[in-house]
């Protein structure tokens, strides 16, 4: 796992604000009493000015603190972006789309603890959920299938919720002749998406139960996505929050980002 960024912007803003407050409480009004010294001993206003004058370190967290503490709600509480690495969620997501990802959707939670303190609501299938896997510390981001008692059948690549057939339409195939993958229209709850499929027949008949407190994730490029099929459900705990919307694409390398590619995640 790469850079901790939410525990690194947690311990900045607090260490910002801890020397913040000790200058209101102690540094500030030891520095206005060798003002006032230095005055009455006839000092000049370079003399008095550098006694008051705060040290860099001072200066820097009270100029940062502001600035980190409102980043640290917005990132914390209300929305934050990500990026996207992967082609598993492909037609939905492209790789290179950057997502906006409402944190309070399904709650508010403590950051970096991720502990709920607020309950405001929960997934439900068909959503677009960002979230760390069970097997690693690693932001992945895929469909909510099943929510906790569902029942999941996976059979000939077609999905069962509660054995009931999710409605799938062929749209596609690419290329026309000898194709690599199918696209399809599924119907998963009140959602409807498109997905991608290999053209190759898949005789299993996978099941799963939902456990309590637990969500089955699965990514719209059926085929090429690593998901709770192979590494099992992801904790409540572990829920980041839902993705809202495209709001940049960048294709790989040295090309320009785009915004006409905008759009709202279904």
């Amino acid at each position: 796992m790469g850079v901790n960024f939410p525990l690194v912007l947690l311990l900045a803003t607090s260490i910002t604000g801890v020397i913040w407050l000790l200058d209101i409480m102690y540094f500030r009004p030891r520095r206005e009493r060798s003002g006032r010294e230095t005055k009455i001993l006839g000092g000049d206003d370079e003399a008095i000015g550098k006694e008051l004058k705060e040290s860099k370190l001072i200066e820097y967290s009270i100029s940062f603190f502001p600035v980190l503490a409102i980043v640290l709600v917005l990132r914390s509480f209300l929305f934050e972006p990500f990026q996207i690495p992967t082609g598993s969620m492909i037609p939905t997501l492209q790789v290179g789309d950057f997502i906006l990802v409402n944190k309070y959707s399904y709650g508010l939670r403590l950051p970096v603890f991720g502990t709920k303190v607020v309950d405001i609501g929960q997934p439900k299938n068909g959503d677009v959920m960002v979230f760390i896997p069970p097997h690693e510390k690693e932001y992945f981001i895929k469909r909510v299938i099943g929510i906790p008692g569902d029942k999941i059948r996976y059979q000939n690549k077609t999905l069962f919720i509660n054995d009931q057939k999710q409605n799938l339409d062929f749209i596609s195939q690419y290329p026309p002749i000898n194709p690599e993958y199918l696209v399809y229209n599924e119907s998963l709850g009140e959602t409807e998406h498109g997905i991608h499929r290999n053209p190759y027949v898949d005789p299993r008949i996978l099941e799963w139960r939902v456990p309590p407190g637990n969500y089955f994730m699965m990514g719209d490029n059926r085929d090429q996505s690593s998901d709770s099929r192979y590494w099992g459900f992801v904790p409540e705990k572990n829920i980041v929050g839902k993705a809202i919307a495209v709001w940049l694409h960048k294709e790989p390398g040295l090309k320009f980002p785009e915004i006409d590619k905008n759009r709202w995640i279904e």
